[in-house]
Formats: C-alpha cells, sequence, structure tokens
C-alpha cells in the first residue's frame, strides 16, 4: 500500500493564492505520493502573479493553473479525495459540497497575501512569507507514515500541523 498515490483537495475562498501555492506544494515535495489539487468556494477567475512566482520558483509547471469552483470536485467524475484541507478561515466557516467518499479533512489557517496592499516589493515579502509557512506544513504532512496509519491517526495528525504557529517574520 505504501505506493498509492493520494489525492489531496486544497480550497480558500478566491483559489488565487494560498490553495494554489499549497497545490503546487504538495505535487512537487510529495514527489508523486500525492495528486492535488486546488478549488475556492468563490473563485477570483484569476491566479495571483505573486503566486504563480512562487510556484514557478519550485519549478512547478503553472500552464495549468486556474482559478475553479470547488463545485467541480463534488460533480460525477471528479476524482475521489483522499484528503480535503482549507487554507482560509472563511472557506473552513462555509458549508463545503458533499465530498465523493470519505476524505480526512482540517484546516490549516493562513492569511491571505493576496489581501496586502503596498508596492509589489512589499507584496512579494509576503507572498515569501506565507509560501514559507505553507512550505513548512506541507513539508510535515508528505513525510507521515501515511501507509502504516490508520484514518484516526491521520486525521489526528494533520489537525496538529493545522494547530501548530505560523512563524510570522522573515
Amino acid at each position: 500500500m505504501s505506493d498509492k498515490t493520494f489525492n489531496i483537495l486544497v480550497l480558500c475562498t478566491g483559489n488565487s493564492a494560498r490553495s494554489v501555492m499549497a497545490e503546487a506544494l504538495f505535487n512537487v515535495l510529495g514527489k508523486g505520493r500525492f495528486h492535488a489539487y486546488s478549488a475556492g468556494s468563490q473563485p477570483s477567475g484569476t491566479v495571483n502573479p505573486f503566486a504563480i512566482e512562487r510556484c514557478q520558483s519550485i519549478g512547478y509547471d503553472t500552464s495549468g493553473l486556474r482559478s475553479k469552483s470547488w463545485d467541480e470536485f463534488a460533480l460525477p467524475g471528479a476524482p475521489r479525495m483522499d484528503f480535503v484541507i482549507t487554507v482560509c478561515d472563511q472557506a473552513a466557516g462555509e458549508v463545503c459540497p458533499i465530498w465523493p467518499g470519505t476524505p480526512i479533512t482540517a484546516h490549516w489557517g493562513f492569511m491571505d497575501p493576496a489581501a496586502v496592499q503596498g508596492s509589489d516589493d512589499e507584496k512579494r515579502k509576503v507572498f515569501d512569507q506565507v509560501f514559507r509557512q505553507i512550505l513548512n506544513r506541507v513539508s510535515q504532512f508528505v513525510n507521515l507514515p501515511l501507509h502504516i496509519l490508520d484514518h484516526n491517526a491521520i486525521q489526528k495528525e494533520m489537525r496538529a500541523i493545522g494547530e501548530q504557529p505560523v512563524e510570522s517574520g522573515q
């Protein structure tokens, strides 16, 4: 069972920044163990250019990235998710679609870097900070021995990762 590929869906409201960066990180750091997707409850319609920069910085092919609705993943024929993670407080508080199967869920809250006002350098700095925070949590998760943990143990680990304080500095 250790060669299983896990499907993971990362959700936020606009699907323009945090969830997209997490999708890229899961796909790159998961080294084939994960097939990650991202979506939003109210997709903005575009992926933030600073999020695209961060994804490209780890060698992720951004040509297929798009802001999309989480409804796409509740349709018949959609990939069956093993894990669903919300990365913004607003999406975590919304009523989500019913996901096929019984995915394990967790909330990993991060500030919204797309909401930051200022110069491009100031925005880029905040995107870098949030990207590192997401990287830290994704790294912990992809290194869990998922093939030997049961559903409850995985749920506990996912929640513990989400409850860790995020770095606030450089």
